[in-house]
């Protein structure tokens, strides 16, 4: 009993009935696989339309960035809302070995604070954030996750066409075809079935187990809390998140043909800068691309058409999900979240799948929102990532702050400015307002990104920053690079080493020495050895990105730190 009750008792006074809170809302979490943003744009080159609607239902941010191009990275910091340095999964769980990518032990996860205040959770589909795929650690009550694949994927039946790459010493590598599989028993309509049967025994209390067919296994990958929908029929005020994770439109890109029939291949366009020379990128783009070089022009086309067709069947089954949302009578109550982990070249300077190639189609990915307080029509051009989810979704969701290195964008969404502390660094799970320290997300407040790439199995040292127009990639292992994204949306020309934006790399190099300070990558912060003083300045340079070039690298602190290696 609290200390103002047992006063009331005291006085002589019973104390008054203290009414339900109101409930929380809902959450239904959509994400697919490799998905660029441009899928998803108002008259853009997919046939999407349930997303396309659900982008004018709430609010569409439309420059939304990955920390990172690939999968497990990218999806451990979405859920803890750290950058990959901090929480340790710095490459794909199956490309390598344990000690050169872990998730940290014991770090806090936003979805177990949904489950702390009453939510029943539910995640169907790709994992692939750490090793053990035993999602009941991480705040899940019932799940079924698709393990983690090894090696060169295949397709045992006939594809026609059927795009395929072959190099002396490799396995042919498929990336593209056309099967006969019907639509709807596609891996993602399963999903989505899954899916629903969890929304709707979560929505009407309508059964007491899942779905024939999805019994728990035993194994890592599946299981199933015995107390969902325990009493058929009960009314029940607890909230619950739902979590539908594809692995479309992600290469292969393998499609039925009804869903390529949409599209006329030969009408589908060649990407702006499909003949981009890469003469002034690093010179390992122009590596990888080697691969890519027997592809028909025609054949390019049919890839991009399979790529567009994934989209397309993605978007079907989603539909089926918001129409199965509509039906529960909760759909007022509930946040609706889509986005994708990272995007994928598809022809853009000669390359397909992502990497270490920077480019604006492997990082920016759509992200969606739509739900209480957001008003439809929200459009939302400034750089955002996904880390800004924990935060953003944790306010949203429970009025609570996760902290990390992301920024909460609840108030932007809902029509806003953010909060004072939008940019804060804060140990996940601590609120920034009762955090102490912490810098500025950047010293003059200009919304940006950030991203990290420490490797694809082969090692890199990369780091990228959005500011306004411009994006500045820090290559440890070759040139840098500067594009100007307002007139050169494409990025054909690489601005780093012309006299004339030196000021501007300088500035774009502080900023990203700033992120590296704030977020404590002091694996690249503390790199002071000889061997490592190339970038345009050095991580103690100070100042305003405003005339950066007056102090600029001239101030480089002497903290009396031991620089030998």
């Amino acid at each position: 009993m609290g200390d103002k009750a047992v006063a009331q008792r005291a006085a002589g006074k019973e104390a008054a009935p203290v009414p339900h809170a109101p409930r929380r809302p809902n959450l239904l979490f959509l994400m697919t696989d490799q998905q660029r943003a441009d899928t998803i744009a108002q008259g853009g080159p997919c046939l999407t339309p349930n997303l396309q609607a659900l982008a004018r239902a709430g609010a569409d941010l439309r420059r939304c960035y990955a920390p990172n191009p690939i999968c497990s990275p990218t999806r451990a910091s979405l859920f803890t809302g750290l950058l990959p340095h901090a929480h340790g999964m710095t490459d794909v769980t199956h490309a390598v070995p344990p000690q050169r990518a872990e998730l940290v032990p014991d770090l806090p996860f936003w979805t177990q604070r949904l489950k702390a205040a009453g939510y029943r959770t539910g995640y169907f589909g790709k994992w692939h954030v750490e090793r053990s795929d035993r999602l009941e650690q991480f705040g899940i009550d019932e799940y079924q996750v698709d393990l983690r694949q090894t090696g060169v994927v295949s397709h045992a039946g006939p594809l026609e066409p059927r795009i395929t790459i072959d190099q002396p010493g490799y396995q042919q590598f498929l990336l593209a075809g056309v099967s006969d599989t019907p639509a709807g028993r596609t891996r993602e309509a399963e999903l989505v079935d899954l899916g629903i049967d969890f929304l709707e025994r979560v929505t009407a209390q309508r059964a007491t187990k899942p779905a024939a067919g999805a019994a728990p296994s035993g194994e890592p990958g599946s299981h199933y809390a015995a107390t969902v929908g325990a009493e058929a029929g009960a009314v029940t005020r607890e909230p619950w998140a739902l979590f539908i994770s594809t692995e479309a439109p992600h290469d292969p890109y393998v499609v039925p043909r009804e869903l390529y029939d949409r599209y006329d291949p030969t009408a589908t366009s060649l990407p702006a800068s499909f003949g981009d020379d890469l003469a002034d990128k690093p010179h390992v783009y122009a590596r990888i691309r080697e691969a890519w070089r027997d592809l028909s022009e025609t054949e390019v086309r049919q890839a991009i058409t399979c790529y567009h067709a994934a989209c397309s069947g993605i978007d079907d089954q989603f539909g089926r999900v918001l129409a199965a949302l509509e039906r529960s009578g909760q759909a007022e109550d509930t946040l609706v979240v889509f986005t994708s982990d990272h995007g994928d070249y598809l022809g853009a300077h000669g390359l397909f799948l992502k990497g270490v190639a920077p480019f604006e189609e492997a990082y920016r990915v759509p992200l969606l929102l739509r739900g209480p307080g957001i008003a439809p029509g929200t459009v939302i051009d400034e750089p955002v990532s996904l880390i800004d989810l924990g935060r953003t979704l944790t306010r949203l969701l429970l009025d609570e702050d996760f902290g990390g290195h992301g920024r909460d964008l609840s108030a932007v969404v809902r029509g806003g400015e953010p909060a004072a502390d939008a940019g804060v660094s804060v140990k996940p799970g601590t609120d920034a307002s009762t955090a102490a320290g912490g810098a500025a997300f950047a010293s003059d407040h200009e919304p940006q990104a950030f991203a990290e790439f420490h490797g694809q199995r082969l090692g890199y040292t990369q780091r990228i920053i959005w500011r306004g127009d411009h994006k500045y990639v820090f290559n440890g292992f070759d040139r840098d690079e500067l594009y100007d994204l307002a007139n050169d949306p494409h990025e054909l020309v690489n601005l780093a080493g012309q006299p004339q934006h030196q000021a501007l790399l300088v500035a774009m190099a502080a900023a990203m020495w700033r992120e590296v300070r704030r977020t404590g990558d002091t694996t690249l912060g503390d790199a002071q050895y000889g061997m490592f003083r190339f970038a345009p300045v050095g991580p103690h340079t100070g100042g305003s990105l405003d005339g950066a070039g007056d102090t600029l690298g001239h101030d480089a602190a002497r903290n009396g730190e031991d620089t030998h290696e």
